[in-house]
């Protein structure tokens, strides 16, 4: 199996910075990562993508386009997300997702946990 464990959630007044980090792990051995990105959920919304890096290319939704930056270390398999200028409408749980090819299976969907991250007017 594989694990994606975030880190770095909380409260931030607006206009402050907060950065999520997320860990790919496995007892397996990991061959590859593919897709790596950010989802979050705010109360009573559907999951909505944040950003993916893929390839060396980042794609990013509208409203964080210019606030959010995406980045990953893939010899460490991390994924962060640095937010600035964080507006109220950020808050939500965001979740780290990866595409993983881990021991003899082929690529997968994997999910964190979800992060909370509050953004106080």
């Amino acid at each position: 199996q594989v694990q994606l464990v975030e880190s770095g959630g909380g409260l931030v007044q607006a206009g402050g910075s907060l950065r999520l980090s997320c860990a790919v792990s496995s007892a397996l051995r990991i061959r590859s990562i593919n897709t790596m990105g950010w989802y979050r959920q705010a109360p009573g919304k559907q999951r909505e993508l944040v950003a993916t890096t893929s390839g060396g290319n980042q794609n990013y939704e509208a409203s964080v386009k210019g606030r959010f930056t995406i980045s990953r270390d893939n010899a460490k398999n991390l994924v962060y997300l640095q937010m600035n200028s964080l507006k109220p409408e950020d808050t939500a749980v965001y979740y780290c997702y990866a595409n993983v090819r881990a021991g003899f299976s082929g690529p997968r969907d994997y999910w964190g946990q979800g992060a909370q991250v509050a953004v106080s007017s």
